[in-house]
């Protein structure tokens, strides 16, 4: 059986000190749970003040984005060796990266191959845009995306999928857990054709998109969810500890 995860994605918010006190306010509920994994994903300024404040405890770590380089001259990036020392987990390929600044399937392979050789756990993201969804091509974009993202790679379980759908991204508007169910059922298919089914199978893969407290059962239920990737309810302390608790109660 698949262990439930709930990654917050922080996004480019909170300062250094604002993340310390949102961890702070979430902390001692979140290391309560049981049966449910926990990883906060907050801003690159901030990993290294919250993986002293976690260092001991059962909540994971994650930065948001990673280049797929060691060292060099490439301003502004951070690579994975930059981040193994500080957290475990680094979100790729997530469709803001895709979209504001361009990354391809091809960037996000690389970026994978250099996570999984630093030892770090990718949240590869996967999703298809409202055009897409619409015109019934969502299964194609969700193939590419998932052949593509880890051509020449291994069977793994050292890798976590987010299934995001672009259109519910930010938008208040969530996938139906029944369409986020058929979606995450076809992305375990599509690992099942590349990879042997039994290791396939162990891939934990989750929902993004417009989760919150009120809808997160409706996900959680659905026997090929195994727990979220949260956006903007992850910045708020209650709302996050609820849907971590509701996650534990239906998985458990």
């Amino acid at each position: 059986m698949r262990r439930p995860l709930i990654a917050g994605n922080w996004k480019m918010n909170t300062t250094a000190d604002e993340a310390i006190n949102l961890v702070n306010d979430m902390l001692t509920e979140l290391i309560g749970f049981t049966g449910v994994d926990c990883v906060l994903c907050p801003p690159f300024i901030s990993l290294q003040s919250l993986s002293k404040l976690l260092k001991g405890t059962s909540i994971g770590l994650g930065a948001q984005n990673m280049y797929y380089k060691e060292k060099g001259a490439f301003t502004g990036e951070v690579s994975a060796l930059m981040l193994k020392d500080l957290c475990r987990f680094v979100i790729l390929g997530h469709s803001e990266r895709r979209q504001y600044f361009c990354e391809t399937d091809a960037a996000v392979n690389q970026k994978i191959k250099a996570a999984l050789e630093a030892g770090l756990v990718p949240i590869f993201c996967v999703g298809e845009s409202f055009e897409q969804n619409e015109t019934g091509r969502t299964d194609e974009i969700l193939s590419m995306q998932i052949k593509s993202g880890l051509s020449g790679i291994g069977a793994t379980d050292q890798i976590i999928i987010a299934y995001e759908p672009i259109w519910a991204i930010g938008t208040g508007k969530a996938a139906t857990g029944a369409q986020a169910g058929l979606a995450i059922g076809f992305i375990r298919e599509t690992l099942c054709s590349i990879w042997e089914k039994t290791r396939a199978n162990s891939i934990r893969i989750l929902y993004g998109g417009s989760v919150t407290g009120t809808n997160i059962t409706e996900f959680v239920k659905q026997p090929q969810i195994d727990g979220a990737l949260v956006g903007g309810a992850s910045i708020k302390a209650a709302e996050f500890i609820s849907i971590v608790r509701q996650t534990a109660l239906v998985k458990s």
